[in-house]
């Protein structure tokens, strides 16, 4: 099997992987908990995690909730500019290979529940007591994961970092 051929069936598991997982948890969370109703699973993290079924029409933190049409063209745009980058990732890029199957798994999952509910099923609630409280869901998870590798694999060899001259000390004998 060429190597071009295993890039690609990775890509595709990852993407398959991120979906079945994104789209049965939804599934469960749709089954099981009502809308605006709140499971606590773990009773001593109640005030920082909790289980809250709640639908976002807009983008992350609800902004732009009458947007939804556009944040699912977006999210296709997305997914295919990532394909169309894909064959172009660096042979050693290994974390934004997989990088992008989260990114494109996480979108074609939100994109899914724009299509089959209207709006994305958020149902994973973290917060800080009066600082901040956000409801997301595996999908965004796997978005902001992939948006941070490929960050750190593009930090790790970030050209002008390697450009530097390295400092060279002289030996003992010509030092003044």
């Amino acid at each position: 099997m060429s190597r071009s051929l295993r890039h690609w069936l990775r890509l595709l598991l990852i993407v398959a992987v991120v979906l079945l997982v994104d789209q049965v948890s939804k599934a469960i969370i749709v089954e099981r908990v009502g809308m605006g109703e709140t499971v606590y699973p773990i009773p001593a993290l109640a005030p920082y995690f909790q289980i809250t079924r709640s639908e976002n029409n807009g983008a992350a933190f609800g902004f732009l909730p009458q947007a939804g049409d556009l944040f699912l063209i977006i999210a296709v745009v997305v997914v295919i500019a990532m394909i169309i980058f894909y064959p172009r990732i660096p042979e050693r890029a290994t974390l934004t290979r997989i990088a992008t199957g989260l990114v494109c798994g996480g979108a074609l999952g939100n994109a899914l529940d724009r299509i089959q509910h209207g709006a994305v099923i958020d149902f994973i609630h973290y917060q800080i007591p009066d600082v901040i409280s956000n409801v997301s869901n595996l999908a965004d998870h796997a978005i902001v994961i992939g948006v941070f590798m490929i960050f750190i694999e593009s930090w790790r060899n970030d050209p002008k970092k390697k450009a530097q001259p390295e400092e060279t000390v002289a030996p003992e004998d010509q030092k003044l």
